[in-house]
């Protein structure tokens, strides 16, 4: 049941989806692996949601050259609190009323199915496909949705992995190069591909709207281009 200040809080989004929504978005469970220049505003927003429970997933602390996109990051925190104990300090703050795990740490065959057990959509905010694999096979195991995003420079792209129902991030994507040691991007492009992210969490878990399903968004903002590519 939700709180009448949560009823208060969640005003404008329970015009959308309703009371029944809004409860739906609490009870959920939500991994957001990588909380850097995606993770930060997937989190955020997921947290202004009232997602009841995010866990936030990184093995990295802060770096200077981070500040420019990773928002939930700051001066502070450069060189001493890894990014999923930077990020839970203000996101708790920021709403006091949902619950925050964090896990320090790489994800692995071995730790996987205990960091991830029991989440009902997994968010991959990382920058290599290695992990992002890794996500897959986990999520088509256990037919737990998966929300890809990557950023490079200006451009994005973000597709929603359903498993039985779309293709894998192995099919969509069955050719990748190793990942670059440093590539150029601007804050405003994650923070454009990372809020979309968290909306496609939101409609998987209300059932508003038409997730990106065999779908591909590509965008440029250089040029505000939107294409979006069938993959059946």
């Amino acid at each position: 049941m939700l709180s009448e200040k949560e009823i208060e809080r969640y005003d404008r989004q329970i015009m959308i989806f309703g009371k029944e929504g809004q409860e739906k978005l609490k009870s959920s469970k939500v991994a957001i692996v990588g909380v850097g220049g995606l993770g930060s505003p997937v989190a955020y927003y997921l947290a202004a949601a009232g997602i009841g429970m995010l866990i936030l997933i990184d093995e990295q602390e802060p770096e200077l050259s981070n500040l420019n996109r990773q928002i939930l990051h700051w001066d502070e925190d450069i060189g001493k609190n890894p990014k999923p104990i930077s990020a839970k300090w203000k996101l708790e703050r920021f709403n006091p009323d949902i619950e925050i795990e964090t896990f320090v740490g790489r994800l692995s065959e071995e730790n996987i199915d205990r960091v991830l057990e029991g989440v009902d959509v997994i968010v991959d905010c990382l920058d290599n496909f290695e992990t992002r694999f890794l996500l897959d096979d986990y999520a088509q195991r256990n037919r737990v949705p998966l929300v890809h995003g990557a950023v490079e420079g200006t451009f994005g792209q973000v597709t929603t992995v359903v498993p039985g129902v779309t293709k894998s991030l192995h099919e969509i994507f069955p050719r990748v190069g190793k990942k670059k040691e440093k590539f150029p991007i601007l804050g405003a492009t994650a923070g454009v591909v990372g809020s979309i992210q968290a909306m496609e969490v939101m409609k998987l878990l209300t059932g508003i709207g038409e997730p990106l399903l065999n779908k591909l968004l590509i965008i440029d903002l250089a040029f505000n281009t939107f294409d979006v590519v069938e993959l059946r």
